[in-house]
Order: structure tokens, then C-alpha cells, then sequence
């Protein structure tokens, strides 16, 4: 399982609308998150708006497209568009699953197999 982070720029003006939003996340939507491939997804979000995602997949691109195919994913990216302020790199006019900004990781603590 290949993980990966990435980040995107809330509107700080609408933070806590955002967490809102994010405290009764779509049951479909979940659902559609882990049938597309989408693992142990999280988000943080600092009180600037910067916010920072991290998801397993096997194949990040392959999950992405399966999401972008699904119904209820178009609701949410229609509804969300709103949130973000579009300056990421390549951002305008797409809807917020496809403009973040991947990370490339540096460091991962590997389990200690000696226990």
C-alpha cells in the first residue's frame, strides 16, 4: 500500500464551515471513498487554512479517476469548490480532488519487527 500527502488552501474565512461540513461526511460518499480505493484517509487543517491530507491507495491516480466517474463525488466536489481559494499550482477551474498539491515523503517510521 503506497501512501501519500497532500495539501490544499482552505479560505480562512470559511474554516469553520468547512469542519462542519467534515464532521457528517455523506455515508455514499464514504462509501464511494473506500470501493474506489481510498485507505485510511485523513485530513488536518491548520487555523491558516492550509490543509494537509494523507490517504493509502495502491495506485493514487487509479483511485482518483474511479471517485471522479461516481455521482455522489460530483455532488461533493460542487459543493466544496467553494471552500478552497484555487491558488494551488494548476488549480483553476478544477474541483478541489484534482488540484491538490502531492508531497513527496522524506521520512516513515518503519514498525520495528524485532518485537
Amino acid at each position: 500500500m503506497n501512501r501519500y500527502c497532500f495539501c490544499l488552501q482552505v479560505k480562512p474565512d470559511r474554516l469553520d464551515e468547512y469542519v462542519e461540513r467534515h464532521r457528517d461526511v455523506w455515508p455514499d460518499m464514504q462509501a464511494a471513498l473506500r470501493d474506489s480505493g481510498w485507505h485510511n484517509y485523513s485530513l488536518f487543517l491548520r487555523d491558516d487554512g492550509l490543509l494537509i491530507g494523507y490517504v493509502e491507495a495502491d495506485d493514487l491516480e487509479a483511485a482518483q479517476k474511479a471517485m471522479a466517474a461516481t455521482e455522489v463525488n460530483t455532488r461533493w466536489q460542487a459543493e466544496m469548490t467553494e471552500f478552497f481559494t484555487g491558488r494551488e499550482e494548476g488549480a483553476e477551474g478544477r474541483p478541489p480532488d484534482e488540484s491538490f498539491v502531492l508531497l513527496p515523503e522524506i521520512f516513515h517510521l518503519t514498525p520495528n519487527t524485532e518485537d
